[in-house]
This record gives structure tokens, C-alpha cells and sequence, in this order.
């Protein structure tokens, strides 16, 4: 209830101050207390720090830390408007070793695993892009019921600390909407899941990338593209582009299951790529398709199609247009079948019942994927990005290495620290 009174607070400020100008933002927040802070102009963050309505900053969702120097996950926010932010962790103890991970938002991961020694700091770098629903004082996103409480559309940007022994030292926040943003267009396959077990690959790819580009995830469970730019998805996206930006857009899965005249992959669906396409060179961004991705759908060993024309017509449109195209729906069955019927499982929701936290029946989901399927998804999809020769792939972190879907990374040797938030319900869409 309190997320969702935050909700429409923000909605009304938004109107209010819409037509404001706006001005130079820069936060820096201290966990720890040292010679440093004094004289700074950095805030000291006690324990006792709680974000709620009347506070701009502080400790959110979970129970803070008792002590700060208490490796113990925590959620962070800051209240901020719409935009692109850069953000500084420092990672690590004057204390002790620490392994942390670092997600944003809605689970968005940005750094993985990362172990310092005793004594070590280390300052991570990323781009974090903060929307909310509201384009302007007259329109707005058209949010789903389960999107009000979701940390994408509330009023502030949300750091989570995670990990085997996290350890933060510092968080500095300044916005920056000058890096080329990533606008990221579809259904539950892309999409940024708030909670356990379910998860995307546009919610893992901001993994892979610096502090010199921004990944706006748009996309939202059960929409077609049709259905997309009716809900004002689109037009809010569009309201945040620039020339030199970027639109991803991934459909065809939901947008198969559309019955009724005028519905088809060559008509209905077409029409709404051709929207895509223009609306976005009219700002001067490029867009670029991606083919859906496969369901798990097995018989004698492969992958069965079952997305009809609709991944030949999105290629269609695409050679017809000069859009390129990342061809995720071929890369998806050799990352399957590679796998193996029963093993490729493990890339999906299958878990059995009691796997979590109020989990009271078995979870058998081919459609959508749990946190190992999305972050090999993303490798796939920057792997297309190399392929069309992308330019932003050479903000690619350092440590990223080359990926073959037709090799994955081992599913036994992916380690991912649950976020607290769990959900039995299914993402719309199958």
C-alpha cells in the first residue's frame, strides 16, 4: 500500500512540476565514517536513515543494517525525477574481505560478484535510467495493475546491495543524459521482473556495459506492439530520445495470439514495426529488431517452432526498412538444444514446490526465464549487437568475453543472490 500511495504522489508532483526547469543534480552518501566525510559536503547515512514520503533519501524496503559495517544486503533510494544517472559504488571494507553484487530498480544487475580483500576499496561505474509513467501534464503511461508497485514507476531511484558478504563504503549519484540510451521495447522476455524467481534479459544486460551508455528498459509482460504503443509505452519512450540514441524492439510472441480482422504477421504486426521504425528517425535514433525468443517446446531432441510467420515478417520489415536485425529466435533454439531437453530446465522457471518462500505448487514454465536463462539471453543479444556491428558495443566492459549459444556457460556455476521479493504469480504472456 505505501508503494502504491508513493505512486500517485508522484504522479501529481510530476504534473505540477512538469513545465519546471531542470537544474543540476548530485548526491554523495557515506556508510561509513571516516576522515574523509568531515568537510566533504557528503551526507553520513545512519542506520536510522528511512526513506518514506517526507524524505528525499535513506534505507528502503527491507530493514536496514544494524550497523553499516554489517555485511548484510540493503536497499538504498533517492528521490529523483525522470533521467539518466550516473552512479558510483564503492565496493569493499577497511574491515574485511567482501564479495557484493549490485543491482538497481527493478533487479537491474550491474555489478556481479565482485570480491575485495581486507582494506580494499573499489569504485564501479553505471548508468542508471530512472522513468516514471508520466510524459507530459496531459498523458501518461497506461500502467497494469501489478506495474504500480513496481520500483521502475515509483518516485526514486533504488540501489540494491546484495551479495555472499556485501560491503558498500559510498554511493555517489549525478545525473547525466548525455551518454547514448538504449530504449528496450517488449514483452516478458525483456522486461525487468521485480521479484524471484523470474527474470529477463533486459534486466541482465546492463551488466555487460559501462558508464557511457544507458539501458531504459520499456517492455512489460503480455504486450504485443500494437498493444505497446496503444498503452503510451512508446510515446513515453519517444519522449525521452535523442538523435544518437538507440530503440530495441523485441515482439512477436504475444502478438501471435491476436485474432480478429486486420490481425496477422504481415498486417497488424507490420503496421506496428512501421510505426516503431518511423517514430523513432524522426528523433534521430536508430532502430533495431530483435526476433522473438524461443518457447522450450522439445520433440526427439529439437526445438519446435511455434511463433508461426511472425519472427519471417518482423526479418521482413526489417530488410524492407535497412533496420537491423538480431536474430535472437535462431540464436534461442541452438542455446536449447545445446543444453538438452531436461537440462535446458534449468534455464527456465521449473522449480519444484517449496523452492521458495511460500511457494506452494511446482513452478513449470517454458516460456519465461529465471535469473541463469536471461543472463545467457543477454550474451546472446550482445552477440547479435556485434554481429550488425552496433557502435555501442565498445562500451562493453572490460571482462565481457565472446559468447556461443551453441557453448553456454555452465548453469552449476552461475551464482545469484535472491533479491526479497518473491512472486508465485506468473508474468503475463506464454
Amino acid at each position: 500500500m505505501r508503494r502504491y500511495l508513493s505512486f500517485i504522489i508522484y504522479h501529481l508532483l510530476f504534473i505540477i512540476s512538469s513545465l519546471a526547469p531542470a537544474v543540476a543534480q548530485t548526491w554523495q552518501f557515506d556508510f561509513v565514517k571516516n576522515k574523509a566525510n568531515k568537510g566533504s559536503g557528503a551526507i553520513l547515512v545512519q542506520p536510522t536513515q528511512r526513506y518514506s514520503a517526507d524524505t528525499d533519501y535513506g534505507f528502503d524496503f527491507i530493514a536496514s543494517p544494524e550497523r553499516l559495517d554489517r555485511q548484510t544486503p540493503f536497499y538504498f533510494s533517492v528521490r529523483v525525477p525522470d533521467g539518466n544517472y550516473r552512479v558510483r559504488v564503492t565496493l569493499g571494507s577497511r574491515k574485511q574481505a567482501a564479495v557484493t553484487t549490485v543491482r538497481a530498480e527493478s533487479r537491474r544487475l550491474f555489478v556481479e560478484n565482485l570480491a575485495t580483500k581486507k582494506g580494499e576499496l573499489r569504485d564501479v561505474e553505471f548508468i542508471v535510467h530512472k522513468h516514471s509513467p508520466q510524459i507530459d501534464a496531459q498523458r501518461s503511461m497506461r500502467l497494469k495493475k501489478r506495474e504500480l508497485t513496481k520500483l521502475n514507476f515509483d518516485d526514486r531511484l533504488t540501489i540494491e546491495i546484495n551479495g555472499d558478504a556485501p560491503a558498500c563504503a559510498a554511493i555517489h549519484i549525478e545525473r547525466d543524459d548525455s551518454v547514448p540510451t538504449v530504449f528496450l521495447c517488449g514483452n516478458s522476455t525483456v522486461v525487468d521482473q521485480d521479484s524471484e524467481p523470474w527474470a529477463s534479459w533486459g534486466q541482465m544486460i546492463t551488466r555487460w556495459f559501462g558508464p557511457e551508455v544507458a539501458i531504459a528498459n520499456f517492455a512489460e509482460s503480455g504486450e504485443t506492439a500494437s498493444t505497446f504503443i496503444a498503452a503510451n509505452r512508446l510515446a513515453k519512450a519517444l519522449s525521452m530520445m535523442k538523435a544518437g540514441d538507440y530503440l530495441i524492439a523485441e515482439f512477436g510472441h504475444n502478438d501471435q495470439k491476436q485474432r480478429g480482422p486486420g490481425m496477422g504477421a504481415y498486417y497488424n504486426f507490420a503496421t506496428a514495426l512501421k510505426t516503431f521504425i518511423d517514430e523513432t528517425r524522426a528523433r534521430e535514433a536508430t532502430p533495431i529488431f530483435v526476433t522473438p525468443t524461443q518457447r522450450r517446446s522439445f520433440k526427439d531432441g529439437r526445438i519446435q517452432e511455434t511463433h508461426a510467420d511472425y519472427p519471417e515478417a518482423m526479418a521482413w520489415v526489417a530488410a524492407r526498412e535497412n533496420v537491423p536485425l538480431i536474430d535472437l529466435h535462431a540464436m534461442t533454439r541452438t542455446f536449447y538444444e545445446a543444453m538438452g531437453e531436461e537440462p535446458s530446465k534449468h534455464a527456465f522457471v521449473h522449480y519444484p514446490a517449496g523452492s521458495f518462500p511460500g511457494q506452494t505448487t511446482d513452478f513449470k514454465d517454458n516460456t519465461h526465464f529465471n535469473p541463469y536463462g536471461a543472463y545467457e539471453l543477454a550474451k546472446c543479444v550482445i552477440e547479435g549487437m556485434k554481429a550488425i556491428q552496433l557502435p555501442i558495443i565498445q562500451y562493453l566492459r572490460p571482462d565481457y568475453k565472446p559468447f556461443d549459444p551453441a557453448h553456454p556457460d555452465s548453469f552449476e556455476n552461475f551464482h545469484w543472490n535472491d533479491s526479497p521479493f518473491f512472486e508465485a504469480e506468473k508474468p503475463d504472456g506464454n
